[in-house]
């Protein structure tokens, strides 16, 4: 097992505003639920500035989830340099409301040398689907 996936298994049950290098990541503040290779699951309560006027769950907030944990999913691969998300194909099903908990699980499905895809779905506490996700992330310059 790498240290990476190490350091995310002994920081199960805590939350992103202790842990996290990510701003972003801190601001939304998941729970990190489950990590293993390829895949992470992670917890998040819905709070009033994640919604927009009609008091649900924002669009836009729901693309930063799905996005942050699938670049911890794809961070956990211990690959030298960032990857970066070039697409997001999101499919919006349900609403969340403030208070509610939703559930953001990730998946790999090919891990490139360059490229990687991988997908993600948002779920409510009946384990219905909010939001689902398709990604492309894409090998930078940039050395972790």
């Amino acid at each position: 097992m790498n240290k990476i996936i190490e350091f995310f298994k002994a920081n199960i049950g805590k939350n992103a505003a202790d842990i996290s290098p990510s701003p972003l990541g801190r601001w939304l503040n998941g729970k990190l639920i489950a990590a293993e290779e390829g895949s992470v699951e992670v917890a998040f309560v819905v709070r009033e500035e994640m919604t927009n006027p009609a008091k649900i769950l924002h669009g836009g907030t729901i693309a930063s989830m799905l996005d942050d944990v699938m670049g911890m999913t794809v961070f956990m691969l211990g690959r030298e340099s960032f990857y970066t998300t070039v697409n997001l194909s999101i499919d919006y099903l349900l609403p969340a409301r403030i208070g509610d908990t939703v559930t953001a699980k990730s998946k790999i499905i090919r891990a490139g040398k360059t490229v990687i895809n991988i997908e993600c779905a948002l779920y409510n506490t009946d384990q219905k689907i909010v939001a689902k996700c398709t990604s492309n992330m894409v090998v930078t310059g940039v050395k972790i």
